[in-house]
């Protein structure tokens, strides 16, 4: 088996393991499910979630091919569970002030860090180059061998380019097919250069955990290497 096929079935030490993903997936469905019986606005969500589905859909085939690691399988529920939080509120009504003073009275996270506008949406563009680059990385790997530069430009290059696609997606979206919903389902908020500083987030959080999964990934191959 080739070392592509082996970190594929090993990412970062740990093994793939059917079971797990399987009961991620269920539990995804739930809170899918349950995220959507009663959002904000149907409209949005509907326009939030056609690309979640696609996304589910092409996890789901490529797992079949070759299988994701626990952590990958991980990282994607994460991401797709903060992903329906938003879709339910509308990310710019995301209520986590709320949720933070029923935890600490008098606490306000917008206070503390002098934001003046919902940050949700921020956070979960920045989440998307944390958690979905070691996801990218991993299909990458298994697919192309990629030595020196390439190893660290290829995938964060490629986060890139799909924030950039999302924020295009996004615009003729509510441009064409919803425009009574568009400024909701942008969140631009009123920022003028809401885009460009979302697609700066997500490759920010790409940049910040592509070394780690270097690390990760040279003593996975490292380990599969016989002596």
């Amino acid at each position: 088996m080739s070392e592509a096929m082996n970190f594929a079935r090993c990412s970062f030490g740990f093994r793939h393991n059917p079971r797990y993903a399987l009961g991620l997936l269920l539990v995804f469905l739930v809170v899918f499910v349950g995220l959507g019986l009663d959002p904000t606005s149907r409209s949005d969500w509907l326009l939030e979630n056609f690309l979640t589905v696609l996304a589910l859909a092409w996890a789901i085939w490529w797992y079949r091919r070759t299988p994701l690691s626990n952590l990958a399988c991980t990282l994607l529920f994460v991401f797709g569970v903060l992903h329906e939080i938003g879709a339910h509120y509308q990310y710019s009504e995301v209520p986590y002030e709320t949720w933070v003073a029923a935890l600490c009275e008098d606490c306000s996270l917008d206070a503390l860090f002098g934001f003046q506008r919902n940050q949700f949406d921020r956070l979960v563009h920045f989440l998307y180059g944390l958690l979905i680059t070691p996801v990218a990385a991993e299909v990458i790997v298994s697919r192309v061998r990629l030595r020196g530069f390439w190893l660290f430009v290829l995938p964060v290059t490629f986060m890139m380019s799909h924030s950039l696609i999302y924020e295009l997606i996004e615009w003729l979206a509510a441009s064409v097919v919803a425009p009574e919903v568009g400024q909701a389902y942008l969140g631009t908020q009123g920022d003028v250069w809401d885009a460009q500083k979302d697609m700066a987030l997500a490759t920010l959080g790409s940049l910040i955990v592509h070394p780690w999964w270097l690390w990760c990934w040279s003593r996975s191959a490292g380990a599969q290497t016989p002596e």
